[in-house]
């Protein structure tokens, strides 16, 4: 039976890779962070909505060298962190990217944390996979 149960396991391992691969846009949410991942596509589609909020959090310099059009930049790493993301509609679906995807996932989770309940991460790349996604990037 044991042999019976790894192979039905595995089916249903195989079976959600499978639709992963199939659906083109890989989406995830962590339940204990409530942070829905995505790739470039998914971030591009989400981004394309009316009324979502994209937040670059880099540092300024790095915004300034290009970024998404509309996006607003607040540097997790600066101090004021908190006091600027207090400023944004903490219902509305947060679009958070950075260079690599380890910054976003730190201010997605802060983001969470402070009562945002609709946070979207890029967290596997950052604006260049972006671009090569087809995003125009603004310099400035």
């Amino acid at each position: 039976m044991r042999g019976v149960k790894s192979l039905g396991l595995v089916t249903v391992a195989a079976a959600i890779a499978l639709a992963g691969v199939l659906s083109g846009c890989a989406t995830s949410t962590s339940a204990a962070s409530g942070v829905s991942e995505v790739d470039a596509r998914g971030f591009l589609a989400a981004a394309a909505e009316p009324g979502v909020v994209i937040v670059d959090v880099r540092s300024p310099q790095e915004y300034a060298e290009g970024h998404l059009p509309g996006a607003v930049n607040i540097s997790v790493e600066a101090p004021d962190f908190a006091d600027r993301i207090a400023e944004l509609d903490p219902t509305a679906q947060t679009l958070v990217y950075c260079r690599s995807g380890r910054r976003s996932s730190i201010a997605a989770d802060l983001m969470v944390q402070a009562g945002f309940t609709n946070v979207v991460n890029f967290s596997s790349g950052g604006a260049a996979d972006l671009a090569q996604a087809g995003a125009a990037l603004t310099a400035g």
